[in-house]
């Protein structure tokens, strides 16, 4: 291996460790506690409980409010601070939503970030309020089927974050002939570990439009298609992508369209895999439910919704922003890769909501999300 593949492939490592771009799990119902925290506070002191005296506590992925504790040039969160006059006094991270899920009745969040599944089930739960979307300047311009997805019976829980979905790559000097077949029976294709991958093969399995509202009928058959290779192995952290495919270990692989660009930059001849329709996800900021005081908790929502601030988080995460605005400078690498504004592409992207969704077949007889995540149990034991 030559000099410059070698730093090329640190340089990817370093990236997917730091947790940028990295796709993450979904949590089963019951998560197991992180062990490790990863907090990173601001000097100052401990907020009340009612959290009235100006400051904020937030959970949130890595990468997501960034204080400049990886670099000192990404640092939106002492930008917000300086000029709100809001303090944050916990910023606790979260690598993946497992681990994130497990951290939310840590203490009484002001703000917190969820995907499609911890989103509903906080809704639910009654753990988060409903938004005042006229508190939120901007709120219009973020993409509007982003926003519906938070919105319930009217009432709207979420602020569209940050958004993302899922390839196939295979290494073009092994795979002649390549096929969405052989992603799922090959023992040398990974698959990210998560049980919304049931709705993936679904797709793949070819016979659903709604790959979230699965009838028993239609679970059965995906989850028939994912246990046909008992050997295949399943990831969670990306690092793993890299190593699969530098030491030819992997022929295929589930990655999102900047874990291609990280392994294609870094040298390794990954090309994607052309298919009909994907999966991907969004990710949102929700407003906890028992603080009283919310004035801070709206100046944030307010400073996450503007181009500025998910310019600068969709270019360091490598995802792309729910504002179009954002688009531009650094950000804009993110939304052509992604297809921002791309309605066309977009249509052939399934964005995952907690299952059973809508359910529009079976008779709305359709498994709900702890049929899947048991089925998922199973697999991967």
């Amino acid at each position: 291996m030559n000099r410059r593949r070698t730093f090329a492939l640190a340089l990817a490592v370093t990236a997917l460790a730091s947790g940028v771009g990295a796709a993450r799990s979904t949590p089963t119902p019951t998560p197991t506690p992180s062990v490790s925290p990863s907090g990173t506070p601001t000097p100052g002191p401990v907020p009340s409980a009612t959290q009235s005296d100006g400051t904020l506590q937030i959970l949130t992925y890595r990468g997501y409010a960034e204080y400049g504790s990886v670099s000192p040039r990404v640092n939106w969160v002492g930008s917000f601070e300086k000029e709100t006059g809001c303090r944050i006094a916990r910023l606790d991270i979260a690598q993946t939503a497992e681990e994130l899920a497990a951290r939310v009745d840590d203490r009484p969040y002001d703000v917190i970030t969820a995907g499609p599944v911890l989103s509903a089930d906080l809704i639910d739960a009654k753990k988060v309020q409903p938004i005042d979307p006229a508190k939120v300047s901007g709120y219009t311009d973020l993409d509007k089927r982003f926003r519906d997805m938070t919105t319930v019976s009217g009432k709207v829980y979420g602020v569209p974050y940050l958004w993302a979905y899922h390839e196939y790559v295979y290494d073009s000097t092994k795979v002649r002939k390549p096929s969405v077949e052989q992603v799922y029976t090959s023992e040398r294709s990974v698959l990210r570990d998560s049980p919304l991958t049931i709705a993936d093969a679904a797709l793949a399995e070819g016979t659903v439009e709604r790959p979230y509202e699965l009838g028993k009928d239609e679970l059965d058959r995906a989850a028939e298609l994912l246990e046909r290779q008992k050997d295949r192995t399943y990831w969670r952290n990306p690092i793993d992508l890299v190593k699969g495919f530098a030491t030819k270990a992997l022929d295929y692989a589930q990655v999102t369209p900047y874990q291609r660009l990280l392994l294609q930059k870094s040298g390794l001849p990954v090309r994607t895999l052309k298919t009909g329709e994907t999966t991907g996800w969004a990710d949102s900021w929700m407003l906890g439910a028992h603080v009283p005081d919310t004035t801070c908790a709206y100046r944030w929502l307010n400073w996450v919704t503007s181009a500025d601030a998910q310019r600068d988080a969709a270019a360091w995460v490598g995802m792309a922003p729910a504002n179009h605005k954002a688009c531009k400078g650094r950000a804009r690498p993110m939304c052509e890769l992604y297809g921002v504004g791309d309605d066309d592409r977009l249509a052939k992207v399934a964005f995952a909501e907690r299952p059973p969704g809508a359910c529009r077949t079976d008779g709305g007889k359709c498994p709900g999300y702890d049929a899947w995540a048991e089925r998922w149990s199973d697999l991967i034991e």
